[in-house]
């Protein structure tokens, strides 16, 4: 099975579709999948803390023609979180924190510790592999240390453990399609 993975969107509406027609042009029967920020919450967190029951219309970027978009299930993101944090609402709280697929963790990454130079700190899990965004930089981990990689060229990984950013769609127009049965992954940008 191959999936799209595609986070930090961010609520705007270009970046999303441009990526959305390279998936439908690169990928098309891969499976999409969101990691998460996918709306853009307009309080930031410093201030979040001594905001509550805004009206959702403050606290978000919630443009229809940009939800429309949104036909594919996703994971919470930390934007997510302060939008119901700072209205009260629970719009998203059907949305799940991970995800499993074939062999794979999907989590956004905002639970993770982060170190200065954009490398998270991530613990072991079931799963040899993990997938996640929130930094925007699109990486490939292997026990910490970054890995080269080029655009839109697979990488075959082997039976190691490792820690994949898909980047973001806001500003760089990022994804990675990850093909389970293969055991590749692809940094993929417009």
């Amino acid at each position: 099975m191959k999936y799209a993975l595609l986070g930090d969107l961010h609520s705007h509406k270009e970046d999303t579709q441009s990526v959305l027609e390279h998936i439908d042009a690169t990928a098309s029967s891969a499976i999409r999948i969101g990691l998460g920020d996918l709306f853009e919450c307009t309080i930031s967190k410093k201030k979040a803390h001594k905001k509550q029951s805004l009206p959702l219309h403050v606290a978000a970027k919630l443009p229809y023609d940009f939800i429309q978009l949104l036909d594919f299930p996703s994971i919470i993101g930390n934007q997510e979180l302060r939008i119901m944090q700072v209205t009260g609402q629970t719009l998203f709280e059907s949305l799940p924190e991970t995800m499993e697929i074939e062999g794979a963790l999907l989590i956004h990454g905002h639970q993770f510790e982060w170190l200065d130079d954009v490398t998270p700190v991530i613990k072991k899990n079931s799963e040899s592999l993990t997938f996640f965004g929130h930094s925007h930089h699109s990486a490939l981990f292997h026990k910490g240390i970054t890995q080269p990689f080029k655009w839109n060229e697979p990488i075959h990984l082997t039976k190691k453990r490792y820690a994949i950013n898909v980047g973001s769609v806001i500003f760089h127009r990022e994804w990675c399609l990850y093909d389970a049965d293969q055991r590749t992954i692809t940094f993929m940008k417009v």
